[in-house]
């Protein structure tokens, strides 16, 4: 076995997981306290690429575009709660499902007047865009920085979680909604900070993963759906469920897409696991969650109190 290859493959799964887990810690939180589903929360992973793209095409730094994009898409989220998601959290999920698949429409229709057709190119500064050698294996420093900037912002959504005040009503409020909007909290303001964190998280994802892929239309359309995954297979509304569950979808998908056919190729032909194994690997995460479903419904991590 190639260990190099195999370690940079894990690497790669890592990093996957940490982008989904940026996508999900706020997704989890607004299905888990609002019980408001948001197919929408994507297109804030577009903005924060575009916001931060624009500032470095206008010759700031790419930390100062992603200050930009971050403070934007909090504002942003801060309006769209406070514009319309809030006039929909006691209607049925089908209309948050209509409504937030509308607003997927506008915000792609928005960023294609204001930036184009084309996709954006974002460059990484000179000290972002290296290389490291570890004994054998070559990493570029930009994947670990993605590595260490998910597991940093992982540990500040930990310890706000679990040691604010706010951390305190968030956890309040994924378990038991009604007893803490009873006891005198505005209910309304706490949606409203959760929904523009979350989006911020979700932009955060977005701009760190531009420079690899470019900034595109759609592009959070893509990925909002393993999102959900990661959601549903941590636990809903919790932190610590969607990362360990973003962590090991993330490994499953670029080890199984990596691996699967070695695997296969035990058990049957050479023609027929390379044929099969594509497929599979593409299924794994979601034979995962219908497992999970199957004998957890509540998640592998859930929220304390949830049922």
């Amino acid at each position: 076995m190639d260990w190099n290859l195999l370690l940079t493959q894990f690497m790669n799964g890592l990093q996957l997981g940490l982008l989904l887990f940026l996508l999900a810690s706020g997704l989890t939180l607004i299905f888990g306290i609002m019980d408001f589903i948001n197919l929408s929360h994507g297109s804030f992973y577009m903005l924060g690429a575009y916001f931060c793209g624009s500032v470095v095409a206008r010759g700031g730094s790419f930390l100062t575009g992603i200050l930009v994009a971050l403070v934007g898409a909090f504002i942003i989220g801060a309006i769209v709660e406070w514009v319309i998601a809030r006039r929909l959290y006691r209607e049925d999920h089908l209309d948050h499902v209509l409504v937030t698949f509308g607003l997927i429409l506008i915000f792609d229709t928005l960023v294609h007047i204001i930036w184009g057709p084309a996709g954006m190119a974002i460059p990484l500064p000179d000290f972002l865009n290296g290389q490291i050698t570890l004994g054998t294996l070559v990493l570029p420093i930009y994947r670990l920085v993605i590595i260490l900037g998910g597991l940093l912002v992982a540990g500040i959504l930990s310890i706000m979680v679990t040691r604010s005040r706010l951390g305190m009503l968030i956890r309040a409020g994924a378990s038991n909604r009604t007893m803490v909007e009873a006891l005198g909290v505005n209910i309304h303001r706490l949606f409203l900070v959760v929904f523009a964190i979350g989006a911020a998280m979700s932009a955060f994802a977005g701009m760190l993963i531009a420079p690899i892929t470019e900034a595109s239309i759609g592009m959070g359309n893509e990925i909002i759906i393993i999102a959900f995954v990661v959601v549903i297979v941590g636990g809903i509304g919790s932190i610590k469920g969607a990362f360990y569950a973003a962590i090991i979808i993330g490994l499953m998908d670029t080890l199984g897409r990596s691996y699967l056919d070695d695997l296969l190729k035990v058990f049957m032909s050479v023609h027929h696991a390379e044929t099969a194994a594509p497929a599979l690997s593409s299924m794994l995460v979601y034979i995962l969650m219908a497992v999970v479903l199957a004998f957890r419904p509540q998640g592998l991590f859930p929220p304390a109190g949830a049922r």
